[in-house]
């Protein structure tokens, strides 16, 4: 058995031209939505996702602006430029990407980020309401993982998902985001005892921890559908996700890494976005 690939290309082209087609009419009444991105850090694949944003919202219609702070920016100074931002009319959509300095978190200034602009659900308010069922942006990347299993009409209600990782910005999210689809959702980390175990009951299993190959075909019940969140660099320049290759003789469905995940957040991105530039009005 090889899996199916489950490609978001087409997908995000699909949302990109949605929101392309408001934007322009935005744009035509004189509000251009724009997405602001506050950088502190030298980290090449942090600078990669960034450009690839911005090639993005050129495409989309949208304007992109980097506000790149340098790797050892304090964190009052990214706690001012954020607030800064969200308080700047012309600018709808704000995040902070992530890594930052040495014992700064983006927890620690998540707060500062306006809720009405928090494209990227960071903010402790729309990761609160997010939780309760209440409208807010999440995560994108999060919010990727649902998106593509609703596109590929993957049933969830009542199907046995786990979601490895439990970060703020993918795990977390994620699970609430199954759980609304009425998922019977397991949380796995660093902890969690004979991971193989757990892992092999997921009807959809949720790889998000950042560490290349830590899901083996061992980890994988037959016939499975696997959603790979990684994106690791290479010494050789190219990205790798968290299931190993072997994953694909195992798995009934798996996306690919890069072209799964990754252009599908870009374009929720974007959507959001949009949507903050059409509410501002």
């Amino acid at each position: 058995m090889t899996a199916i690939v489950l490609s978001g290309t087409e997908l995000a082209a699909s949302i990109r031209a949605e929101a392309a087609a408001r934007a322009e009419e935005l744009a035509a009444a004189g509000r251009r939505p724009q997405l602001a991105v506050v950088t502190a850090t030298d980290d090449k694949s942090s600078a990669w996702y960034v450009r690839s944003i911005q090639r993005a919202a050129l495409k989309t219609g949208l304007e992109c602006t980097v506000h790149d702070l340098g790797a050892d920016a304090a964190p009052e100074a990214i706690r001012e430029r954020l607030t800064r931002l969200g308080a700047d009319p012309l600018v709808h959509g704000l995040m902070l990407q992530t890594p930052l300095p040495s014992g700064t978190t983006l927890e620690e200034l998540a707060s500062a980020i306006a809720f009405e602009k928090d494209v990227d659900g960071a903010n402790p308010l729309s990761l609160g309401r997010l939780a309760s069922g209440l409208p807010a942006f999440a995560p994108a990347t999060a919010e990727a993982v649902v998106t593509l299993l609703d596109h590929y009409k993957v049933p969830l209600s009542g199907r046995q998902a786990v979601v490895v990782g439990r970060s703020t910005v993918v795990g977390k999210p994620a699970a609430h985001l199954l759980l609304d689809r009425d998922a019977t959702v397991t949380v796995c980390h660093s902890r969690t005892a004979d991971l193989a175990a757990v892992t092999g009951t997921a009807d959809v299993l949720v790889a998000a921890v950042g560490r290349p190959g830590l899901i083996t075909a061992a980890h994988v019940r037959p016939g499975a559908v696997v959603i790979d969140v990684g994106t690791n660099p290479t010494p050789e320049g190219g990205l790798v996700g968290d299931v190993a290759p072997e994953v694909a003789e195992r798995a009934g469905s798996l996306t690919p890494v890069p072209g799964g995940v990754g252009p599908v957040t870009t374009a929720l991105l974007l959507r959001h976005t949009v949507l903050a530039a059409d509410r501002a009005g």
